[in-house]
């Protein structure tokens, strides 16, 4: 039995009035709903939409002043810089026509200009170039270019053999040409002259013992060798020179030169004979295969028939 005393004593534990106080004190938490109500209350703050529209509508008309103040302003300065870009292009070119005018004008110019001028003119230069120390020329240009002596002159010619170095020299001295004029042939001079011979013999010549104005054509001379004075070089080669020129009367022909042959004429100058002897110990020694020292004794012996028998004295003086 008392055990259910004990049970019953139990009951008025039961805490239900506390969950009711504590329910009871809840509740009026929940009461905060008014704080909803002014977070609600806050919608006035959502009236800043007239505001967003005021100044919207206050930005639009300060964007179309802008734009209209930008319009004018364009329109003005491109209405100022057209009356600007032709008034000073107008200036300026009527600025330089007078400074030209001014500089033509003044005398400063004129003193620089005209003796600038006169050396432009190179005529004066071009006679010291025809001088008279010209020793020789190639026969036919000299002709072409109008530079003949007519006085008197020597002309050498040669005939080389194309297979070998058979040769004949022609030095052909003339004076007083009447005229001088083109032919089929060559270049003929209306006056006397006189021609010598010289023949140079290779080694290898096959008909050495005939006379020369016997041999071919082409290798022939009009001398015998009784007529001719004959050096034999080093290298058995011999240079055969006339004795005595052969003289023309009224006219001769000099013969157009073919492959490597030649015409040259030889102005006569004080240093004429020298400048003979230098151009046979050259052609001689260079093109005909004669030694040196022979050449030279050659050319000495043809200066000196020069001299001798067809100087410009006397009959040619």
């Amino acid at each position: 039995m008392a055990t259910i005393k004990k049970a019953a004593k139990k009951k008025p534990a039961a805490k239900k009035p506390a969950a009711k106080k504590a329910a009871a004190k809840k509740k009026p938490a929940a009461k905060k709903k008014p704080a909803v109500k002014k977070a609600a209350a806050k919608k006035p703050a959502a009236k800043k939409k007239p505001a967003a529209k005021k100044a919207a509508a206050k930005k639009k008309p300060v964007a179309k002043k802008k734009a209209a103040a930008k319009k004018p302003a364009a329109k003005k300065a491109a209405a100022k810089k057209k009356p600007a870009a032709k008034k000073p292009a107008a200036k300026k070119s009527a600025a330089k026509k007078p400074a030209v005018k001014k500089a033509a004008k003044s005398p400063e110019v004129k003193a620089i200009v005209k003796p600038a001028a006169k050396p432009a003119a190179p005529k004066p230069a071009a006679k010291p170039v025809e001088k008279t120390d010209v020793k020789f020329r190639n026969l036919f240009e000299a002709y072409a270019q109008g530079k003949l002596p007519f006085a008197h002159g020597y002309i050498v010619s040669s005939f080389f053999s194309p297979t070998s170095n058979y040769s004949i020299y022609e030095i052909v001295s003339y004076s007083g040409v009447k005229e001088i004029f083109m032919t089929e042939t060559g270049l003929q001079f209306v006056t006397g002259g006189k021609k010598l011979y010289i023949l140079v013999e290779p080694d290898t010549y096959q008909i050495k013992f005939q006379e020369p104005v016997s041999r071919a054509e082409g290798e022939k001379i009009p001398k015998r060798f009784n007529e001719l004075e004959i050096i034999t070089a080093r290298n058995q080669s011999k240079i055969m020179v006339a004795k005595e020129p052969n003289e023309t009367y009224g006219s001769f022909t000099i013969l157009k030169p073919s492959g490597i042959n030649f015409s040259v004429v030889f102005y006569q100058l004080p240093d004429v004979y020298e400048t003979l002897s230098a151009f046979f110990v050259d052609s001689l020694n260079r093109f005909r295969k004669v030694p040196e020292s022979d050449a030279k004794a050659a050319a000495k012996l043809i200066t000196t028939t020069l001299k001798k028998s067809m100087g410009f004295e006397g009959e040619y003086k």
